[in-house]
């Protein structure tokens, strides 16, 4: 089975920054999405920003300027840096990893709390 390790998420003042890792292991086809979500208490679950193995991203605007997605394909590992933080940056952030056409694939990590205090 497919799991996503996650770490780096914990308690930060506002405008400090957080690094998120999440590394994948077992059988996973290589052509693959990797991406982060989040969810704030109250709120739904959000894509926060997106990578496919080629380098292609794409960011929720909340976060563009602020948040770099990067992976090293070799780990299978997806980072997220996370600069200039808000409170309303506050969620639990969710690793995901996304593969296939007939079936679907859709694997999730545990969720690391990042608490931005102001």
């Amino acid at each position: 089975q497919v799991q996503l390790v996650e770490s780096g998420g914990g308690l930060v003042q506002a405008g400090g920054s957080l690094r998120l890792s999440c590394a994948a292991s077992g059988i996973i086809s290589s052509m693959n999405t990797m991406g982060w979500y989040r969810q704030a208490p109250g709120k739904q679950r959000e894509l926060v920003a997106g990578i496919t193995r080629g380098g292609s991203t794409n960011y929720a605007d909340s976060v563009k300027g602020r948040f770099t997605i990067s992976r090293d394909n070799a780990k299978n590992t997806v980072y997220l840096q996370m600069s200039n933080l808000k409170p309303e940056d506050t969620a639990v952030y969710y690793c995901n990893l996304a593969y296939g056409s007939i079936t679907r694939y859709n694997y999730w990590g545990q969720g690391t709390q990042v608490t931005v205090s102001s």
